[in-house]
């Protein structure tokens, strides 16, 4: 499963990108400046 998450520029984005990783997803990060047009 894709999981979004949404970089805000602090270290507890990249926590939550471990623990997706860990339960079996797949966490793709954006930065918080990405227009939404390019999210797909």
């Amino acid at each position: 499963m894709n999981v979004l998450v949404i970089d805000n520029i602090d270290s507890f984005v990249y926590n939550l990108v471990q623990y997706v990783g860990i339960l079996g997803g797949n966490p793709i990060v954006v930065q918080n400046t990405m227009d939404l047009d390019r999210i797909n």
